[in-house]
């Protein structure tokens, strides 16, 4: 079972690279900036927020990825409905992208 799992995670990762532009985008921003995070960071606790904080964005745009394609899936009509749940997926990702800068921020700054 964990190794079915750890394969369809995999599949999943492997997918949103080749199908969805802003997850690559942010994959690369996240491979450019995590040597800055372990850099920067003075201690362990500071490395891991900062890691942490650009890690959070590619989650929430898996997030947001399989949440647009479920809605596909169900229908390419418009409906209320699906442009609601994409839109909150897209809310979610700005959000993890805005917390970035505020963590690099607090951490390094405050």
């Amino acid at each position: 079972r964990i190794i079915r799992a750890t394969k369809v995670s995999y599949d999943g990762m492997g997918w949103a690279l080749r199908e969805e532009e802003a997850f690559r985008i942010e994959l690369v921003l996240f491979a450019l900036m995590v040597p800055f995070a372990f850099w920067l960071g003075d201690n362990a606790i500071e490395r891991v927020i900062l890691f942490w904080s650009l890690l959070m964005v590619l989650v929430v745009e898996l997030l947001n990825t399989a949440v647009e394609v479920v809605v596909d899936r169900i229908g390419l009509e418009r409906h209320v409905l699906s442009g609601r749940a994409k839109d909150l997926g897209s809310a979610a990702v700005h959000l993890s992208l805005l917390q970035v800068p505020i963590v690099w921020g607090l951490v390094l700054f405050g």
